[in-house]
């Protein structure tokens, strides 16, 4: 086993884990994670959720307690995705507490079906705050044309939240935009600035499996020459524009108040290309005061194996905007790919969401009392 998991903390870059089930809480792994891996916060999605549910018994004492009472299925899922929040939540407090509130945080998401509408998403991010009443929660929140003036609404209410499915650099600049809106509103509300935390989800796997796909289609020397740049260029660029964010007027005022920067988070980091190192999308993204959200087997990958060799972003961005560039020149659009990328993503966690819906009541009813 090599160091690199503490060398890249060191580094300033926060490893959370990319799961959450009830077995992992309380086989006692997610606190052996915390101790001895170096993670110290937890993302979630309707995925997760669905393949935790779905797979052994831990959930069946709280679902037939569920199908006793007759809850609907939304409620059940609620019950059971918040009760593993708050536990979770509660295994990393000394995190939470030993780095001021910036790490030691669980993540939830709100219902994916509602990510095109605006109300029913600062509805539901205000319910799940309520429902799992931890100050270390995060409220996931996606960064659709919907979400954006969500986002700012919640942060305005003083809600902590974690922005997902951020694709391009047009949308991650608006999303910035609205966290500063949003902690502008909690000034003038008189709340208390650093107690609002955020982290910006920008995925990056998918960015190469479309693209390298459009690239396969090309088929020139050129083309394949391009082959896995795309994501990491994206996500480097993605790093330049917090840098100029976070060092404008406009930030320095609510700095000033308060006011906590919004950490990009490097999501999606699972490479999906054998022919890729498996710790491409790590090795290659270390940067201060970043986040990035590993799925077991890659945090595994680089404990075993990744090379830290200190930041590997900062004095790249010439480089990137060429692939990038390249990329155009090809006839590959970057418009095109991060909006088909955008809207497969908002699908696929609303196909997962359905899926544990199904499940959830096959649960409910196989375990529901007979009557009598």
């Amino acid at each position: 086993m090599t160091d690199a998991l503490k060398r890249l903390s060191e580094e300033g870059v926060a490893i959370w884990l990319d799961d959450l089930s009830r077995k992992r809480i309380t086989s006692g792994n997610l606190a052996e994670l915390i101790d001895q891996q170096h993670v110290v916060g937890v993302t979630t999605n309707p995925t997760i959720f669905q393949k935790a549910i779905s797979q052994g018994d831990g959930y069946d004492q709280q679902l037939s307690d569920l199908a006793a009472r007759k809850v609907t299925v939304e409620e059940a899922i609620r019950m059971i995705t918040t009760a593993d929040v708050r536990d979770a939540a509660d295994i990393l407090r000394p995190v939470f507490d030993a780095t001021d509130g910036q790490d030691g945080r669980v993540s939830i998401e709100v219902d994916p079906r509602l990510a095109h509408n605006e109300k029913a998403t600062v509805a539901e991010a205000r319910q799940l705050a309520w429902l799992v009443d931890r100050p270390n929660t995060l409220i996931k929140i996606p960064a659709t044309m919907a979400g954006v003036p969500a986002i700012s609404s919640v942060i305005g209410l003083g809600i902590s939240v974690n922005v997902t499915l951020i694709f391009s650099l047009e949308r991650y600049r608006a999303v910035m935009d609205a966290y500063l809106s949003g902690l502008e509103r909690a000034k003038e509300r008189g709340l208390d600035l650093s107690k609002i935390h955020s982290v910006a989800s920008f995925f990056v796997s998918r960015v190469d499996t479309e693209i390298d796909k459009r690239l396969e289609g090309i088929g020139t020397e050129e083309a394949k020459a391009l082959r896995g740049k795309a994501a990491v260029a994206n996500a480097r660029l993605a790093y330049q524009a917090y840098e100029e964010v976070f060092s404008s007027d406009r930030w320095n005022a609510l700095e000033k108040a308060g006011a906590n920067k919004q950490r990009p988070l490097w999501a999606s980091t699972g490479v999906k290309d054998p022919a890729y190192p498996d710790t491409l999308y790590v090795t290659e993204l270390v940067a201060p005061n970043t986040v990035n959200t590993m799925p077991e087997a890659t945090l595994e990958a680089t404990e075993d194996h990744g090379e830290i060799t200190g930041d590997t972003v900062s004095g790249t961005y010439e480089q990137a905007r060429a692939d990038l560039d390249a990329l155009e020149r090809l006839g590959v659009s970057y418009d095109d790919v991060v909006q088909v990328l955008e809207d497969e993503g908002v699908d696929k966690f609303e196909a997962s969401w359905n899926d544990l819906l199904k499940s959830t009541q096959a649960e409910l009813e196989r375990l529901a009392p007979s009557e009598g």
